[in-house]
């Protein structure tokens, strides 16, 4: 599991069902970063775990479906063992694992709290297909009038400072996970940056969320709940009034 000599970095990657990319994506990791790799997956039977260990990944198992699930197994395991950045990247090879450092230095020259690794799609622009930017861009819009922060995109790719992410709270278990974060982080005054990674198309299989009409109309439906049942959120310093 351990991939370095204690950089601070834990790498969460949340995949389900993804054995043709995921030996793709852990190849392309830039390990010298990071203490630890986290590939999360459903249940032993996924096939993704097997091809992950192949390459050099610490499997976990999520204990509860959903997407926020997968992630929080990530989460718990890395700051257990004290993580002091946590990142966060899909399984599927969209996001490329090379921009890593892009992500991490703000944050490890003390000027971020939080990084969000914006998608490129200027050269594989059919790889995400229109509904899913438009859902995309509405929630972003509401962000905005919900919580003042503008941000461009609600992406996966993304690093956060391991007292910060203890100090969200996090509750959301399923595709709300990324707007629950980026909302009690506008809300707890965390300084977010965005950084343009390029997007590429996926290796196989269909994205759970974007790969359908009805799958993007789905969790659009989520991620406007969670904006709006987050936006209420306050730090405890400020519900207690420190």
């Amino acid at each position: 599991m351990s991939v370095s000599a204690l950089t601070g970095v834990t790498l969460v990657i949340p995949a389900w069902n993804e054995p043709e990319a995921i030996g793709a994506v852990l190849d392309e990791v830039p390990r010298h970063l990071l203490d630890d790799i986290l590939v999360v997956v459903a249940s032993d039977a996924d096939p993704t775990g097997a091809v992950a260990r192949a390459h050099g990944g610490y499997v976990l198992i999520q204990r509860t479906p959903g997407y926020g699930a997968a992630c929080w197994t990530g989460v718990e395991h890395a700051l257990n063992r004290k993580a002091e950045i946590v990142a966060f990247l899909d399984g599927d090879y969209a996001d490329p694992p090379a921009d890593l450092p892009k992500l991490l230095a703000p944050i490890q020259s003390n000027r971020m709290d939080l990084v969000l690794g914006c998608r490129d799609l200027r050269r594989h622009p059919d790889a995400l297909p229109l509904h899913a930017r438009l859902g995309n861009g509405l929630v972003c819009l509401m962000l905005k009038a919900l919580v003042g922060t503008p941000f461009r995109d609600l992406p996966s790719y993304k690093a956060i400072r391991g007292t910060s992410l203890r100090q969200l709270d996090m509750q959301e278990m399923s595709y709300g996970w990324t707007v629950e974060m980026l909302v009690k982080a506008a809300r707890n005054k965390l300084r977010i940056s965005e950084v343009s990674v390029e997007y590429r198309p996926r290796l196989g299989g269909a994205s759970k969320v974007a790969g359908s009409l009805s799958g993007s109309l789905g969790a659009a439906r989520k991620l406007f709940a969670c904006a709006l049942a987050y936006s209420a959120w306050r730090p405890a310093s400020i519900v207690s009034g420190q």
